[in-house]
Formats: C-alpha cells, structure tokens, sequence
C-alpha cells in the first residue's frame, strides 16, 4: 500500500465522526446537517477547516494543526468540513481553495485559504489560539 493511500485512510479514519463527536484530537467533523449547532451557536471561537481527503495540502497540514490543537488547551474548538461532501456548505462560505480556515465566534471573523504558505496558515492559527484575533483581523 503507497505511503499516500495509508495517509489518506488514517484521514478518513481519524474523521468518521460525522455526529458531532470529537475524535482523538478533539476536532468535530462538521457538515450541512450540524453546522449551525456546532460552529455558528458554539458559546467558544471555532477554527473551522474546509479540506478534502484527495488534498496532498490537506493531508500534510494535518500534522500541524493536531499540535496546534493540543497546545491550545481549549482556547479554541476545532471542526473540519469535507468540501467534496459538503459542496453546498462550502459554497455558502466561498471556498475556492482548500484547505480554508475560517474562525467563527458567532459569525465569520476571518479566513486564511490555501494559497498562502503553511507557514502563514499556521502564523495566523497561532493567533487565532491566543486570542489575537480581534485586534488582528477585522469582522468579515
């Protein structure tokens, strides 16, 4: 089995929570039926990721945002859409590039998508986790 195919099958693993359960990193699994529950009603900020599983991006930005996820110490929820499976959803919030973060606290308060470098993306998540956000980024 490539080294690609496994990585893409311990994706598609570690997100089978389609429920809203968290995983083993804590990242919900959001879509169309569960959206405005666990993202626009969340009393805490949410970085959402809009990804897809035939990504080479997606995939290897995962590493990183699982360690930004356990640094952050529940600062932040962390919740990922699968874009090929939730296209309507992905539309709705103008994705045109994945992966895209959004940061949601009650609405949409910034996005970072996939053009910018890895360094960026996780430069801004960073800031996002230390609740710089607000004097960072302006309300979409």
């Amino acid at each position: 089995m490539s080294d690609r195919l496994t990585k893409k099958l311990r994706r598609a693993a570690t997100l089978q929570h389609m429920n809203g359960t968290p995983n083993e990193e804590d990242v919900l699994e959001v879509g169309q039926a569960n959206f405005e529950s666990e993202v626009l009603a969340s009393k805490e900020p949410v970085v959402v990721m809009f990804w897809s599983p035939t990504s080479d991006t997606c995939l290897a930005l995962e590493p990183e945002l699982k360690r930004r996820i356990r640094k952050s110490a529940g600062a932040v929820r962390f919740a990922t859409v699968n874009s090929d499976e939730n296209p309507d959803l992905a539309l709705w919030y103008g994705i045109q590039v994945i992966p895209a973060l959004l940061y949601f606290n009650g609405s949409i308060c910034a996005r970072i998508e996939g053009t910018a470098s890895k360094e960026s993306i996780l430069t801004t998540l960073d800031s996002w986790i230390g609740g710089r956000h607000a004097a960072t980024f302006p309300n979409f």
